[in-house]
């Protein structure tokens, strides 16, 4: 019957049988039939020839022209749509080049309230054919008119239930139906693919991990109006202005969260001196502050770099970049070049003595210009100059990132002259400050100067953990200073090793006017800070030691647990650190520190253009038995980037599902021990692929380039 149907339909529109007698003038185009032929006969010259036969769209019958759509009402009436000039680029090629069946498909959820579907997750969707029954297929596109699956299923009675798995680029999604390889049926928006950052791994530590320090950090987001607009940062975790260095280090957790990433960096960039230099703090009108620097930093620039290239990652917004290039350009000149920031003689970075970045120099408490005992904020004739080693790491951090952003916006040759000057400030500080295990924390110019009771090459600085994410350490140095915070690993002496610097200075080395830090164990000289445990273990990962970075996030997810806060800093034996009627038990700092172990270490989400568009993948829950399934999906609240995954662990096996909005992606999965020894068979969407391994000291690592961001892949031995 249906055969036949098609032959009579085929043959009516072959004669033009079923298309009514026109003026001799003005013969009807193939294809036209009512109501598309009353239609078209009132604007035949604006509309031309069909593009297309009538289609089956949503609930209702189209047919397509060059600049128009005709759209039935019923069998009697029709009306005409413009359509806009590049009107093709937004429906499926299929849409307009298949064949179209004389049958009508219908397509729609079993829920009908189900419109938000997340990445890989299995619907079911229900197809209607009446009148038919045999083979038909359904086929997926996403909002880029990517085809992401289809499947072939059997009609009986013209109905049909067919499960799917949703991915691709967010937004909604397009579905099809196909008789006889001709087209039955579109819907344009099925669903809408949504997704969230989450991570399910069946460890009852860590999967409430993120939510928690959501939660957390969301109570350190503040906002304020400041020259007519709003603006939105995260504050310290001890002070309740808008620092550059806390909203910075931060962003590597709000990111995830956070739709506004741009509104404070643009008042910092605003706030910017004409001399390229930038503010600590932003003013504040309604706490009567004005915008300062504390004289003896010389990490803002760098940290201005970083957060902007972040902030882009997050937003994909290149006219935003764009708006801030020359600042940038300035602030890298300016830290690289004047006298008050620069050794020209070493050819790096230069400041008083600080412990780490902090922001008060060596000495005893000294008098502010208002006549108050301070820290030694200032900068005068008793400072004690040198190089400190987080300022260079940081700020070959930022000439990397700069050289990015350059190639981006169109400058390439500006971009190699950036890495070029990142090379040479490399190898002066290694020559300098680098020491076998970790960097020395600080190189005074005067080589007679040397702290009392202390010695400096075994002390072992904060801004040790954050080079180990900065891209500049080869294998060698990034597993030295893993190991040399795992040996001060000790229970009885901390609950943690992860310390501001370790060991401390001598009471009274770093006048604190009778605040926290003139003691060994307080603040920045010696107490606990889970932003070092986050930036360790996201190290951790990276260098082989995926064990470890387990062992820092569990320990922390208990005492997240068990207290319901984070604070900046701790005591050795366990207690908060509280430094005055402003500190707050939500340390954004330490806990975005720790979102970024969890996303980006043991999950191995990362990126390195804007969106996650070219996607650096690194799985690594291998390292430990217990996983055996993990969900993951990560997502820049700010822009439609993600990038999510299912990965099974099975007796000899491992298997990863992935989809995300990549154009590439650059694949490097930690195997378990007991496949590294065996033949490995791997198979990517159903073909066989080469294994290619690489060894990371003891970890091995499955190696795979991915033309785009869906991927099936099976590693078996």
């Amino acid at each position: 019957m249906y055969q036949r149907f098609t032959l009579l339909w085929l043959l009516c529109f072959s004669l033009g049988a079923c298309i009514p007698a026109v003026p001799p003038d003005r013969p009807p185009p193939h294809n036209l039939v009512e109501p598309f032929l009353g239609a078209w006969r009132g604007a035949a010259e604006e509309l031309g020839a069909p593009r297309t036969p009538p289609i089956w769209v949503d609930d209702f019958q189209v047919q397509f022209f060059a600049r128009h759509l005709i759209r039935a009402v019923d069998s009697r009436r029709a009306v005409v749509e413009p359509l806009a000039p590049d009107w093709e680029s937004s429906y499926p090629s299929d849409l307009l080049n298949r064949p179209v069946s004389p049958l009508r498909a219908s397509l729609a959820p079993t829920d009908r309230a189900h419109v938000l579907v997340a990445p890989l997750e299995q619907m079911s969707i229900v197809v209607r054919i009446p009148g038919y029954s045999g083979p038909a297929e359904l086929h997926l596109y996403d909002v880029a008119l990517r085809l992401t699956g289809s499947s072939s299923f059997e009609v009986v009675d013209g109905l049909a239930t067919v499960t799917a798995v949703a991915r691709g680029r967010l937004g909604p999604q397009w579905a099809m139906a196909l008789v006889d390889d001709q087209l039955a049926g579109v819907r344009q928006a099925l669903f809408t693919l949504d997704a969230q950052t989450l991570l399910q791994t069946g460890d009852a530590e860590l999967d409430p991990l993120y939510p928690r320090l959501q939660a957390l950090m969301n109570q350190a987001a503040i906002s304020y109006q400041l020259n007519g607009r709003t603006i939105r940062g995260y504050r310290s975790p001890d002070n309740p202005l808008l620092w550059l260095r806390d909203h910075v280090y931060q962003g590597r957790g709000f990111r995830y969260f956070e739709n506004d990433l741009t509104s404070a960096l643009d008042a910092f960039r605003d706030a910017q001196l004409p001399d390229g230099s930038l503010p600590d703090v932003l003013d504040y009108p309604e706490r009567f502050v004005t915008a300062f620097r504390k004289e003896v930093e010389s990490d803002l620039e760098f940290l201005y770099v970083q957060g902007v290239y972040e902030a882009w990652q997050a937003t994909g917004d290149d006219n935003w970049l764009q708006s801030h290039l020359a600042s940038m350009r300035r602030a890298l000149s300016y830290i690289t070049s004047d006298p008050l920031r620069w050794d020209a003689t070493r050819g790096l970075v230069r400041r008083p003595y600080t412990i780490d970045m902090w922001d008060f120099s060596y000495g005893p408490t000294t008098i502010s210009p208002d006549g108050k005992p301070a820290p030694r904020h200032w900068i005068d004739a008793d400072t004690i100059w040198g190089t400190f080693h987080g300022d260079n790491t940081g700020l070959a951090y930022a000439l990397e990132l700069m050289a990015r952003i350059e190639t981006e916006l169109g400058e390439p040759d500006r971009a190699t002259v950036w890495r070029e000057q990142r090379r040479v400030l490399i190898a002066r500080l290694n020559q300098l400050s680098w020491n076998g295990s970790f960097f020395t924390h600080f190189v005074p110019e005067d080589p007679n100067v040397r702290p009392a009771s202390v010695d400096p090459l075994s002390q072992l600085s904060l801004s040790n953990a954050y080079a180990l994410n900065r891209e500049l350490l080869d294998l060698r140095q990034g597993r030295a200073i893993v190991e040399a915070y795992y040996a001060r690993r000790a229970f009885d002496r901390a609950f943690a090793e992860w310390y501001a610097i370790d060991p401390p200075f001598p009471p009274g080395s770093f006048g604190m006017a009778g605040g926290k830090g003139e003691n060994p164990g307080e603040y920045t000289n010696g107490g606990i800070m889970p932003l070092v445990g986050g930036e360790l273990a996201r190290g951790a990962f990276r260098f082989g030691a995926e064990s470890y970075g387990f062992d820092i996030l569990r320990r922390y997810a208990a005492l997240t647990r068990l207290t319901g806060a984070s604070y900046l800093w701790y005591y050795p034996d366990g207690r908060p650190g509280i430094q005055g009627p402003n500190t707050i038990p939500t340390d954004g700092w330490g806990a975005g520190a720790m979102i970024g172990a969890l996303l980006e270490g043991a999950a191995g989400f990362s990126g390195y253009g804007s969106r996650f568009a070219e996607l650096q993948l690194s799985p690594r829950w291998s390292a430990e038995a217990g996983f055996r399934e993990v969900r993951a999906t990560v997502r820049y609240a700010a822009s439609d980037g993600y990038a999510a995954y299912l990965w099974r662990r099975e007796s000899n096996a491992l298997r990863l599902s992935l989809t995300s909005s990549a154009a590439e992606t650059t694949l490097r999965m930690l195997l378990p021990a007991e496949a590294v020894a065996q033949p490995l068979q791997v198979t990517l969407d159903g073909k066989s692929v080469p294994a290619r391994v690489e060894l990371l000291l003891n970890s091995s690592y499955l190696l795979l380039t991915l033309p785009g961001g869906d991927a099936e892949l099976v590693v078996s031995w």
